[in-house]
């Protein structure tokens, strides 16, 4: 009789060979699908491939999943067309391969470029165009696509044209607009998904399917459920909003010493009842003052759409006196100067600076995120102070991102993004680093516990495209129970989570696109007749 050690490493050599098996007829069966389809182009980057390494490390942007990351993709895809995505899901579901589709690569866990067991990579940046139509405002637009190409493309067609997305302009299109994507013009004009009209996805079967063929569930699914659940989503179709020939932007600074403290407060209770056309940003940072002495500072960054200087000096005069807004503070510009303001640029930067994909900028970061329903007194914004104090030497930053407005009108359960009414406003977290990860990692950590009596409660929600795996992920790479999958799912999609895993069940059955926080697929189960909850006897393949 064997021992049960031999018994064991056999079982392992042989779940290893079985591994290697799959790895080599994958890219046998991938590389033969590309060459029939007559690509003159090389799409298929190995380990082998002298570029490899380069490639992979352009596609990841936190160095700390790199570190902590003990598998590499077996391959990176670069296809040029539908067909090439075709043929790498058809290979990759008959060898159990993995896939990670990969837009803009800002991917908070890295879920877009890692994976703890064999996968690929498919990188969606060569299906990039974007086709505007002035006749009806509306833009096809493939998900390899950045924001800044977006921008940009607009901008070169019209003056009075804009999409309503983030300000980053490195962040790719796949992953902002398939999670909600917030911009300086929500509160006018909503998400990026309240603002999806149309959209192209490959499926699990390797079909091609628009609005009209994937149908109403999967349509509403990929509009704010994170599109990677679902298939492969290649385009969306985006209605274009008008926007005023010029804007008016502020960013005032004030710190302890000029009563941030009670200008944060006071920014609660009027930052999403203002003005829809008006939004108002805060940014909160430790900084050294003029004394030498550290402090806090408030960044509050506007943005206002709705007339003249003189309409904004009036409304602040009307909400928010106390900050103080002058004339001077303001300044005029068009919509796409502004979208170069928030994303940093100096002033007088040529616009084709967005088109600049991104580049060799790594760091190691963690991100969190909360929503706020009601005003956090003014001591609990003094314990966010200290917290911020004892973080200094990494910059760590909060974001205060206002509510209300069109957000508000829009029901939670119109598309899977639930966060609407009754939300003053978003806490993004940050925190950065470059060496001793795990006390920064602490840090960030017990903030977010500090800030539990402050923010929203049952569940205490979050932002799917700040991805946060603390807030519970699914074992195994999405191999999990219903109940499992439900600690993170209720915090991104309150109640749509169940509709999300109905339709996840309808047209991925076997689970095929998955990752740690993907939407389960349910083999067997029933809703209650009353709470729309799916019990504890659900399981997944």
């Amino acid at each position: 009789m064997k021992s049960p050690c031999i018994t064991f490493l056999f079982f392992l050599l042989a779940n290893l060979c079985s591994a290697q098996n799959n790895s080599t007829d994958f890219l046998e069966c991938l590389t033969s699908q590309i060459q029939a389809s007559n690509s003159t182009q090389n799409v298929i980057y190995t380990p082998q491939n002298s570029s490899y390494s380069s490639i992979f490390q352009a596609l990841a942007r936190n160095l700390r999943l790199i570190s902590t990351s003990k598998e590499r993709p077996l391959a990176i895809i670069t296809p040029n067309n539908e067909s090439e995505i075709q043929a790498t899901i058809h290979c990759a579901k008959k060898y159990d391969i993995l896939i990670r589709v990969r837009s803009g690569g800002h991917d908070y866990e890295g879920l877009s470029y890692i994976s703890q067991t064999p996968f690929v990579i498919v990188d969606m940046g060569n299906l990039r165009s974007i086709l505007i139509d002035t006749d009806d405002n509306t833009a096809w637009i493939q998900t390899g696509a950045i924001l800044g190409e977006l921008y940009y493309t607009i901008a070169k067609t019209s003056t009075t044209l804009a999409f309503t997305a983030g300000v980053c302009p490195t962040v790719g299109v796949g992953g902002h607009f398939s999670g909600g994507g917030y911009s300086m013009i929500s509160r006018k004009h909503g998400l990026a998904v309240d603002n999806i009209i149309d959209a192209i996805v490959i499926n699990a079967n390797g079909k091609i399917l628009d609005r009209n063929s994937m149908g109403d569930d999967l349509f509403w699914a990929i509009r704010g459920g994170g599109g990677t659940s679902f298939g492969i989503v290649v385009a969306f179709k985006v209605k274009l909003v008008t926007i005023p020939e010029t804007v008016i932007v502020f960013n005032v600074a004030r710190t302890l010493e000029q009563n941030a403290t009670q200008l944060v407060h006071k920014w609660q209770y009027i930052s999403d009842k203002i003005d829809e056309n008006l939004l108002i940003r805060v940014f909160l940072r430790s900084v050294i003052s003029e004394s030498s002495n550290r402090t806090i500072q408030a960044s509050f960054t506007a943005l206002f759409i709705g007339g003249g200087v003189g309409d904004l000096l009036q409304i602040m005069e009307e909400n928010f006196p106390e900050l103080g807004l002058v004339e001077r503070d303001c300044i005029e510009m068009s919509w796409i100067e502004s979208i170069l303001f928030f994303a940093g640029y100096p002033n007088g930067s040529p616009i084709n600076v967005l088109l600049k994909r991104p580049g060799d900028c790594y760091n190691n970061f963690k991100g969190k995120s909360d929503y706020v329903r009601e005003p956090i007194p003014e001591h609990g914004l003094e314990g966010i102070w200290k917290y911020l104090n004892e973080e200094d030497e990494n910059r760590p930053e909060l974001q205060f991102s206002p509510y209300g407005g069109k957000l508000s009108t829009i029901s939670e359960s119109e598309t899977p993004f639930p966060h609407r009414s009754g939300n003053i406003f978003m806490i993004h977290y940050d925190v950065g680093w470059s060496t001793d990860a795990q006390r920064h990692l602490n840090w960030i950590r017990s903030l977010y516990s500090y800030m539990t009596p402050f923010v929203s409660k049952s569940p205490r929600t979050a932002y799917l495209n700040y991805r946060d795996l603390d807030i519970g992920r699914n074992n195994n790479e999405g191999n999990t129970n219903y109940k499992q999958a439900s600690v993170w799912g209720f915090k991104c999609f309150k109640n749509n989570f169940n509709r999300l895993v109905r339709v996840k069940t309808k047209v991925d059955p076997s689970n095929f696109f998955r990752n740690e926080q993907s939407i389960p697929v349910v083999v067997s189960y029933y809703i209650t007749k009353n709470s729309g909850i799916l019990n504890n006897e659900s399981f997944i393949v």
